[in-house]
């Protein structure tokens, strides 16, 4: 697993894949890819390669037939 602590070293494309997922995981539980790739507006691989890395680095979690946020390891600074 990458130790990514700074959340400002995602790319754009991690952080909205991120957000979309923790909105989806909020309304329903769990996040799951077509629906992410629809709220995203974003290319399948797109998707699935930012979801890799948010996963490596233990933001998100896959659960069964979708993905919800992993543990909070970072803080904002101000």
């Amino acid at each position: 697993m990458i130790k990514v602590r700074d959340v400002q070293a995602l790319s754009d494309v991690d952080i909205h894949v991120y957000e979309a997922v923790a909105s989806r995981a909020v309304e329903s539980g769990r996040a799951h890819f077509d629906g992410l790739v629809r709220a995203c507006g974003l290319t399948e691989d797109q998707v699935r390669d930012s979801l890799a890395r948010l996963v490596e680095c233990g933001y998100v979690v896959p659960r069964g037939t979708g993905y919800e946020l992993g543990p909070h390891t970072f803080e904002v600074e101000y």
